[in-house]
């Protein structure tokens, strides 16, 4: 894997999100963001996290859905359960994944971090591949930014968000990634 001019990384998946922009003028992409998502909550495998951030899910599909409909969000990187890579914001443009955010007085976290869900949630553990994955995205990530920090969502949105949860191993990912 390796990051083009362009944002995108070689050898995975690309789905291209139209819930980006572009960052602003001379920033600083320093900060790597780790989110958990899935959909419907508790379920993994299926394809509505990628049809939520290219703005194709059928809110009417799941019961859940419906809260969901009108929903612009996305993240640069998602890692499914088996270690799949699926990348849907080039790195260079701002992926609309952190929302209202602060890190260490700078507000706005979009603008200066690269986002990336794992695929699950706050109660269950994730898996080996992911954390393979995960950590061979972070060192590639790092050989292309001067990324310096690495934060879960709810480090940047206290009180709003707890992902990526009580179950993802921090030592387990800072120690390799």
């Amino acid at each position: 894997m390796k990051v083009g001019t362009n944002g995108w990384v070689s050898g995975m998946r690309r789905l291209a999100s139209p819930n980006c922009d572009c960052r602003p003028s001379g920033t600083v992409i320093d900060l790597l963001v780790i989110h958990n998502i899935s959909l419907p909550p508790g379920e993994f495998g299926g394809q509505a996290v990628a049809q939520l951030f290219t703005n194709t899910l059928d809110a009417d599909a799941h019961p859940y859905f419906a809260q969901l409909k009108g929903v612009r969000v996305s993240a640069h990187f998602l890692i499914q359960r088996k270690g799949e890579i699926i990348q849907f914001v080039p790195c260079n443009k701002r992926a609309w994944h952190a929302g209202a955010s602060t890190w260490h007085g700078r507000t706005a976290c979009n603008d200066f971090s690269i986002g990336v869900e794992l695929e699950g949630t706050d109660f269950l553990p994730f898996s080996d591949q992911q954390y393979a994955a995960l950590i061979r995205l972070t060192r590639v990530l790092k050989r292309a930014y001067p990324i310096r920090e690495i934060a879960g969502h709810s480090d940047i949105a206290p009180g709003r968000k707890t992902d990526p949860g009580d179950e993802f191993d921090w030592p387990r990912y800072l120690e390799k990634g």
